[in-house]
């Protein structure tokens, strides 16, 4: 079956979200309903709540004709195929997956059925429908220790140092393998750094179950009185202040990057350069759209440390943070953050918003929203 075309506006593009009720996937809905597509969200709600996506319909105007919702898990094929047969899908955008990178040491099998084997059968139905656009949610962690920072898409990848790590490492392989073995798939893996701030509306925003294991929720929840003190691991390191630099993205900028890749893909930026892969990826088909693999880093291109993030925090909500320093984390690099040219070039893509900004629109969320959306 041909693929389907994204040669056409984004009021006749039907976009399937998977994980679409989570964190990085409701700031995305969000995104491509205010660009005018219409979205089918796939969530099994396991580790997010559908209150988001009601936000979602509040801070968009867009009532259930162009945002439907249906709690299914991507290993649930049947469930999958009816989505596919009432909808006329496009394109995936695929969230959809467990992503604690402790807990994924504690229950690889669950992490390698749920993050591989469901994307296994999402690609297999999708097929079936004649659906070969995807834009997969991969991570910088499939770099693992970088040979260079800034690190580009060309830095070889390595070894992850997780099972987490390793199902985004191996899942990019797999959709690339697709595309060598059809050339009517059409994939972008875009490799995030580290999502955080909220909707500036205040009303979507990380709702972590239980203790957060990253450190923005942290801080916010230290922020809000929900737990004691941050942790610090590790106050010496060769940076600026002795604590690990990260590439902090604002998750609305990480929203509109996935929006900017349904764009390419369609033909309707970036001019098509030859990729990482070495095959010509984004070369136009004869309706214009790409074919290909487009492999992209979104990121800032600008490190922050552990005490940045602490102390910006601090001047959004007015107080002064409780830190304590606690022995360096194995696998922890000292710095690490991205190098975005490919983006901008090629998508047209830029992040535009700083620390500041980001740590302002978490602290909004976290102040209005204490328990997340457990009290909507």
């Amino acid at each position: 079956m041909a693929n389907k075309s994204l040669a056409k506006d984004h009021a006749d593009t039907c976009v399937l979200v998977t994980g679409g009720a989570g964190f990085i996937g409701s700031h995305t809905c969000v995104e491509l309903l205010n660009q005018g597509y219409r979205v089918v969200v796939v969530d099994d709600l396991s580790n997010s709540s559908e209150v988001a996506l009601d936000r979602v319909r509040r801070i968009t105007g867009v009532d259930d004709d162009r945002l439907a919702f249906y709690e299914a898990n991507v290993l649930d094929r049947e469930a999958l195929a009816q989505v596919f047969e009432e909808h006329d899908i496009d394109a995936i955008i695929h969230f959809a997956g467990f992503k604690a990178v402790g807990e994924s040491v504690q229950k690889p099998l669950e992490y390698y059925w749920n993050n591989f084997a469901g994307t296994l059968v999402l690609c297999d139905v999708a097929r079936d429908h004649g659906v070969k656009n995807i834009v997969f949610s991969s991570s910088a962690t499939v770099y693992g220790e970088p040979e260079f920072i800034p690190i580009t898409e060309d830095c070889p990848k390595h070894e992850a140092t997780n099972p987490y790590g390793q199902t985004k490492s191996m899942l990019e392989q797999v959709l690339t393998d697709l595309y060598v073995g059809d050339g009517e798939w059409n994939v972008v893996l875009l490799r995030y750094f580290n999502p955080i701030g909220a909707h500036e509306s205040g009303l979507i925003g990380e709702d972590p179950k239980g203790i957060p294991n990253n450190l923005l929720p942290y801080v916010a929840q230290v922020a809000v009185g929900k737990l004691e003190r941050v942790g610090v691991f590790g106050d010496d390191y060769p940076t600026h202040d002795g604590t690990g630099v990260r590439d902090y993205i604002h998750v609305v900028d990480l929203a509109r990057g996935h929006v900017a890749a349904l764009d390419w893909m369609g033909g309707k930026v970036g001019t098509g350069k030859a990729d990482t892969l070495g095959t010509l990826a984004g070369e136009p088909a004869a309706d214009g759209t790409r074919r290909g693999v487009g492999i992209f880093n979104l990121g800032t291109g600008t490190g922050s440390s552990v005490l940045d993030v602490i102390h910006a925090f601090e001047r959004a909500c007015g107080k002064t943070l409780p830190y304590e320093v606690k022995p360096r984390r194995a696998g922890d690099v000292a710095v690490n953050y991205a190098a975005c040219d490919k983006a901008r070039e090629e998508l047209g893509w830029t992040a535009q918003y700083d620390l500041e900004r980001m740590c302002a629109d978490g602290w909004r969320w976290q102040s209005q929203n204490p328990d997340g959306y457990a009290t909507a």
